[in-house]
């Protein structure tokens, strides 16, 4: 039986055009962020079944591929649950391995620790367009700062990112779970059911406040809460300032703390960014991993109908594994999706040096040869990108194969 040629379900090969392209990116992506002082730091794909499974990761804890125990360890006939098999897991995200690094090696790092992470993550989920099971993360995070300079340089750095690759127009937007929390118990839902409530109102955008009060009623929320709560949506979408309504409204329900911190986040991003974008206050972002503790965020690229990378504060998170808790907030761009656009609008590297194919015929003597191959090598001490090839007998196809590759210049070479 032959062999299988095709990947895993959800898994990809990729071939050398999008390989540029994702190269030239992270080159991009490492130089700005090294500018904005961020440390390159690596983590296994591997981490322990326990860290995976420890009810922060919301439903990416649903989605782990789990990694069978080894030797003698596996005892399969004895085995009473899953948990008895499976000691780890391929990682599902990079901020679970980046809080176990940091709490493992915190004596060592700079505070706060500003730390740039890449590289590739495993969601056992069902594939789709732009989805993968195995797909690459890009992370930046500030570990130890308690103020919110951590969310205005994340900002920044991130913003500044996706100007360099040639984005422009896009949306930043930002709520905070405290304000979350604060109008759903204004609202008067009980506090042990807000992420039921969070859970509906995430499908805002696709369904629509009367869809959101229609699903609070069905999942048996007060009538009078549910009325409350889309009321406050409704007077929002009327306000001229957002965020002073929001003020005068839950005063004495949200800490007070809240709204001038958001306020001094969008006023110096707003003063010191670079790229083309908009900073807005959106207070249906909910994101939905359960260890944000403060202020959400996520990039919208509306003329896309997409989201291309989001993040959020979570200072709680180093205390699980240290028992003391650290400030730390983090932003993910979306990697896999930024590269999906660029291939799809025909992306091309810039600056990208000449590419030059030398067709040797075959048959060519070895002195000759060893001249050949001297002067590729002084084209390539100036820059240039040569490959060295035989010619095939179909020189046709082949060079219209290497030009869309990148080579626009050949050089011929017979024995005679």
């Amino acid at each position: 039986m032959a062999l299988i040629k095709k990947p895993v379900t959800g898994m990809r090969d990729i071939l050398p055009s999008e390989m540029e392209i994702r190269d030239y990116c992270i080159s991009v992506i490492k130089k700005t962020y090294a500018e904005f002082g961020f440390l390159s730091i690596e983590t296994p794909a591997v981490e322990s079944i326990d860290n995976l499974t420890s009810k922060q990761g919301g439903d990416n804890e649903k989605l782990i591929f789990r990694i069978m125990k080894r030797g003698e360890k596996l005892r399969i006939s004895e085995a009473q649950s899953e948990a008895d098999l499976a000691d780890s897991g391929l990682r599902y995200d990079l901020t679970v391995p980046l809080v176990r690094y940091y709490s493992a090696h915190s004596a060592e790092l700079p505070a706060p620790f500003k730390a740039l992470q890449m590289g590739n993550v495993w969601r056992a989920e069902r594939p789709q367009r732009g989805r993968f099971r195995q797909f690459m993360q890009c992370d930046i995070d500030i570990i130890g700062e308690p103020t919110n300079l951590a969310e205005i340089e994340l900002f920044l750095a991130t913003t500044t990112t996706l100007g360099r690759l040639g984005f422009k127009g896009f949306q930043l937007k930002m709520n905070d779970r405290r304000m979350l929390k604060a109008m759903a118990e204004f609202s008067g839902f009980p506090r042990e059911r807000f992420d039921e409530v969070f859970i509906i109102l995430d499908k805002m955008d696709k369904i629509g406040i009367d869809g959101v009060a229609s699903e609070l009623t069905g999942a048996g929320f007060d009538e009078a809460a549910v009325a409350e709560y889309t009321g406050l949506f409704r007077e929002l979408g009327e306000a001229d300032d957002a965020l002073g309504f929001l003020e005068k409204k839950l005063e004495g329900v949200i800490a007070p703390e809240v709204i001038p911190w958001i306020r001094e986040i969008m006023d110096t991003v707003d003063a010191t960014k670079t790229a083309d974008f908009r900073l807005v206050f959106d207070p249906t972002i909910v994101r939905g991993m359960s260890y944000y503790t403060g202020t959400i965020f996520e990039i919208a690229m509306p003329e896309l109908g997409v989201s291309c990378g989001g993040g959020g504060r979570y200072d709680k998170m180093v205390g699980r594994f240290t028992g003391q808790d650290v400030p730390a907030c983090g932003f993910s761009i979306g990697f896999e999706r930024i590269i999906l656009i660029l291939t799809e609008q025909g992306f091309k590297v810039p600056g990208a040096s000449g590419k030059t194919a030398y067709l040797i015929e075959k048959g060519m003597p070895a002195e000759r040869l060893a001249e050949i191959l001297g002067e590729a090598q002084k084209e390539r001490e100036g820059g240039r990108r040569i490959l060295v090839a035989r010619m095939n007998k179909n020189k046709k196809f082949q060079k219209e194969s290497l030009s869309q590759s990148g080579y626009t210049e050949f050089k011929e070479f017979y024995v005679n």
